[in-house]
């Protein structure tokens, strides 16, 4: 089997292909044959030495992943050959609040599935929903997870009626779209340029605002929703006192990810004066993950897919993710 593996910190230069023996799985372990991985954002930080959690030496990279399984080890009960898997992000997070135990994650301190064969526990396996490919189901396990768990995940829930601000075109912003949909809510998506302005627009968003053209797009927000502001803001750039200023009173800003170049501190009194409740989202349980699908499966969901590269041009995709111009996931196809 080949496997790549990554120097974290190195950049692309230390990404490199290597063969090994099949691996055999041991007593609660299943064999997979990875068939897909996707790209995000977390997967460029540990590229560049920068992400939050630790990194092992020498790591098969990529979280996510979907593949058929091969062979199943002592005691494995839940899995059987020829079955459609997809691995969670956290294996130990089944259910219930996020803990210290839970850390260890595939593509950082385990190794993960940007490999023809991955061995994972069977706990560990959640079903691909039976209408996608493999290419689409590699999308779910960091970006879908972590949408469905910023509109959900709180005890109380983005409802039908509610608004929902979604940020720029990633995986996640897409995926929460997607979701605020299906839950009824309307949608208003910011963006960077009028060609993804029209996508957004395709893909359901209620009013879409360019940032570039907009810079106030918090005011625009609460221009649009009557003076309100939006009951929910997915924050994904990290520049939260824009959020906190968007959100309705007593609204709520989860905060994804930081893909902004520069995020300066919020002002305390914005804060206070939002009253919003601000929440860090990191993807969610696996619990999530299988509700989540339920979802898909009922709604028929599909995942915006930019571009599918093989699996000897890995660099590539990398390359084509880091480049901004993606509009959805990129994949890489074994």
């Amino acid at each position: 089997m080949r496997s790549y593996h990554l120097t974290s910190g190195g950049g692309l230069d230390g990404l490199s292909i290597r063969e090994h023996e099949d691996p055999v799985p041991g007593p609660g372990q299943v064999l997979v044959a990875v068939r897909a991985t996707s790209l995000s954002f977390r997967e460029l930080l540990v590229l560049r030495g920068e992400y939050v959690l630790p990194v092992k030496p020498d790591l098969v990279p990529i979280s996510d992943g979907a593949g058929e399984v091969v062979a199943v080890g002592p005691g494995v009960r839940s899995a059987r050959a020829g079955d459609r898997v997809m691995g969670t992000l956290f294996p130990s997070w089944q259910d219930g609040p996020f803990a210290v135990r839970h850390l260890p994650q595939l593509g950082g301190s385990l190794d993960g599935m940007l490999t023809e064969l991955a061995v994972l526990g069977e706990n560990a396996l959640v079903p691909v929903p039976a209408h996608l490919s493999f290419e689409e189901a590699a999308t779910l396990p960091c970006a879908a997870v972590t949408a469905w768990n910023a509109l959900t995940g709180d005890g109380v829930g983005l409802r039908p009626g509610q608004t929902l601000v979604v940020q720029g075109s990633g995986g996640v912003s897409l995926f929460a779209l997607a979701f605020a949909k299906t839950l009824g809510a309307r949608v208003i998506a910011t963006t960077s340029s009028p060609d993804k302005a029209a996508r957004l627009a395709e893909l359901g968003a209620d009013e879409v605002i360019d940032y570039r053209s907009t810079p106030d797009w918090p005011g625009q927000v609460i221009e649009l929703t009557g003076g309100r502001g939006a009951d929910r803001v997915v924050d994904v750039a990290g520049l939260l006192e824009r959020s906190l200023r968007a959100v309705t009173l007593g609204g709520h800003v989860a905060c994804v990810g930081f893909v902004s170049e520069s995020a300066p501190p919020v002002d305390p009194r914005v804060l206070f004066a939002s009253g919003a409740t601000v929440r860090a989202v990191a993807v969610g349980s696996r619990a999530q993950f299988v509700a989540m699908n339920r979802a898909i499966e009922v709604n028929r969901l599909r995942p915006v897919v930019d571009r599918v590269f093989p699996f000897d041009a890995a660099a590539d995709a990398y390359r084509h993710y880091a480049s901004g111009q993606a509009f959805g996931k990129v994949i890489i196809r074994l």
